[in-house]
């Protein structure tokens, strides 16, 4: 099932308005506090390394970037033109290859999957995002690209993460500057309940191999200084 035109807008809308430098988008933390954490928990699941790596729903290609000095073909894809174009222009070197990519489209995914062959998979944070009717066909993408010997790690945020950031966006003075964008152009964080990514994760045949909870660290700060940092959950998947 591909996204509504309304979702792809708000994405659309959100990337162009979205500065150019490094750590001005609320999720964008440096890759040292985001990847490279989430990389010492999916690397020994790995049974093949060398398979291309996707990075999906990349936005601007921050932890894309630092994936690409980890392994040897690494591919970030997103819905957004504008992120991908966000993408590229941040990485004048061509670190990674970059493209548009709904994976939740079912045939979409299997021409990505015809391309590369099977792909290891990271995703940060999208699941939870996503309009309600289309979790299920991007988790099935996920199933596409994973193939056989592909493994993917899922980042999402916890139901715990929900009160944190409706305080944040009804705190007297208004959200916080790096927070407003993402509700201004309707996109709705922290709305999947736990249990129901472990459904999604079973109904498109995959097992988890591990899961644990992690702190998803943001880029905007509390008044007193501190980070703000969101629950979130962590998943291995492979085929099951």
């Amino acid at each position: 099932m591909s996204v509504t035109s309304r979702y792809r807008e708000a994405w659309e809308g959100f990337w162009r308005e979205a500065p150019e430098e490094q750590g001005e988008v609320f999720w964008d933390a440096e890759p040292a506090v985001t990847v490279a954490p989430h990389l010492a928990l999916f690397e020994p699941h790995l049974t093949v390394p060398t398979l291309p790596l996707v990075d999906l729903g990349c936005g601007n290609g921050t932890q894309t970037r630092f994936l690409a000095g980890r392994f040897p073909h690494v591919v970030g894809a997103d819905l957004s033109v504008a992120a991908i174009e966000h993408a590229r222009r941040s990485d004048p070197a061509g670190l990674a290859t970059y493209r548009v990519l709904d994976a939740g489209d079912k045939d979409e995914a299997q021409t990505l999957h015809a391309e590369l062959g099977d792909c290891n998979v990271y995703m940060r944070g999208v699941l939870h995002q996503a309009e309600p009717d289309a979790r299920q066909a991007l988790v099935d993408g996920i199933a596409v690209l994973l193939g056989t010997q592909g493994r993917a790690f899922l980042v999402e945020l916890a139901e715990a993460a929900k009160p944190v950031l409706m305080g944040l966006a009804q705190s007297p003075s208004g959200p916080p500057p790096k927070l407003a964008p993402v509700f201004r152009h309707g996109i709705a964080p922290g709305e999947v309940a736990d249990d129901a990514v472990l459904g999604y994760v079973r109904a498109a045949g995959l097992s988890v191999l591990a899961m644990g909870e992690q702190k998803l660290i943001t880029t905007e700060h509390k008044p007193d200084g501190s980070r703000v940092e969101l629950p979130s959950r962590w998943l291995v998947l492979s085929r099951a």
